[in-house]
């Protein structure tokens, strides 16, 4: 009896269809109670998953059925773009994640049971595509980390399942493109796809012009997110030759984009098992590349068997360089585990006041957001070391709440 009443058939979905309109109709924002807020949103988005992978399932049998052709539509991706009101890309992505489910029991599974995001769905289902023996791995690492550090992971799975690497450089190169388009809102936008190691040169450009932007404001009194000075470097870098000045905006390659490469595989030609080469925030890259750009004069290469800097004490209150390197190549990211920003300001875990040192080990990276929060709102790295959690100065887990021995 349950199988019958819960079969998806079309006249089942569209009765619950109704009922949750029914609730949404009777939606109110400003009645809910505050202390309710949270859970209600919870709630919704749940019915928000279930329904968003549902629909996942569904769009490789709707290619199947073959409605987009009779519809006139040029592919089934367009035919799902027009019904659900979304972008070409965006329906595509959805039919190749569609595909990659459907081998897969543990991902679907998760998925039926709203466990995961479509966005989460997407990123294992494609990795786990191309090694099934991840999967478990992935849908369990979702739980416990950000949608940047999955897809980061999904990616470092995809590259390590990959026989052939430069073949697939190649073709990432051969479908290089740059696409601009104006929104409803009637801003422009630019999406730009290519090789990883072009783009980390990209950054690596970018990076001074966005500090440059960045102090000029703090002397004027302003205060954007980073991702605004961002756009104003590329549209410097693209539209003008000099600084209001006069004088050449040359940016100076002061900034390190690290290359995360085993020794073992520099020497080989090719990773093996886990082994990493990557540009840590961009993506693998195949050793290849990496050998062509240890020329490159931006560039600083970390090798894992490199200087071991790990024990050296600097009496100063800033890092040395090697410290730098050090750091942002084993701890790329802020330290708040809930934060994946690769913009960092180094931290003394104990104030440099009292130790009159600085450490490799007494060292955490902070985003300027939280660095922020720690030095002005009290909040703190719960006692530790690596990611963690980052809390405020109410959390029984902050540091100074720690109840005397």
């Amino acid at each position: 009896m349950d199988d019958v009443r819960w079969r998806a058939t079309v006249p089942a979905v569209r009765i619950a269809g109704r009922g949750v309109a029914a609730l949404v109709d009777a939606l109110d924002a400003d009645d809910v109670a505050l202390s309710d807020a949270t859970d209600l949103w919870q709630a919704f988005d749940r019915i928000e998953r279930l329904a968003s992978n549902a629909k996942t399932l569904l769009a490789a049998r709707v290619e199947e059925a073959g409605a987009w052709k009779r519809a006139g539509a040029r592919s089934a991706a367009d035919h799902l773009a027009k019904l659900g009101g979304t972008t070409a890309g965006a329906a595509r992505r959805s039919l190749e994640t569609s595909k990659h489910v459907a081998g897969l029991h543990e991902v679907a599974a998760a998925a039926r049971g709203g466990v995961l995001s479509p966005a989460q769905l997407e990123a294992i289902a494609t990795a786990a595509a191309a090694d099934p023996a991840a999967e478990g791995r992935l849908v369990a690492l979702s739980g416990t980390t950000n949608i940047t550090e999955l897809r980061e992971e999904a990616l470092r799975t995809r590259a390590a399942a990959d026989v052939d690497r430069d073949a697939t450089h190649r073709r990432i190169h051969e479908s290089r493109h740059v696409r601009t388009y104006t929104d409803a809102e009637g801003a422009w936008n630019l999406h730009a796809r290519g090789p990883a190691e072009q783009g980390a040169a990209f950054e690596a450009k970018l990076a001074p012009l966005v500090d440059e932007m960045f102090a000029n404001a703090q002397v004027r009194g302003s205060r954007e997110l980073r991702e605004a000075y961002v756009f104003d470097a590329i549209v410097a870098l693209g539209g003008r030759d000099e600084a209001p000045n006069g004088r050449s905006r040359t940016p100076k390659p002061r900034f390190l984009a690290l290359l995360h490469v085993d020794a073992e595989a520099l020497v080989r030609g090719e990773t093996e098992g886990d082994e990493r080469c990557e540009i840590p925030g961009v993506g693998p890259i195949p050793v290849r590349i990496a050998r062509d750009l240890l020329g490159d004069a931006i560039l600083k290469l970390v090798i894992t068997k490199g200087v071991d800097v790990v024990n050296v004490v600097h009496l100063g209150r800033g890092p040395t360089a090697a410290q730098r390197i050090a750091l942002l190549w084993s701890k790329p990211k802020c330290a708040n585990v809930a934060c994946s920003s690769m913009y960092v300001q180094l931290d003394h875990r104990i104030p440099w006041a009292e130790t009159k040192h600085t450490r490799l080990q007494e060292l955490d990276p902070l985003c300027p957001y939280d660095h922020d929060l720690k030095t002005n709102e009290g909040w703190s790295l719960v006692e530790g070391t690596g990611r963690r959690a980052f809390v405020g100065p109410g959390d029984p887990r902050h540091p100074r709440n720690k109840p005397p021995p």
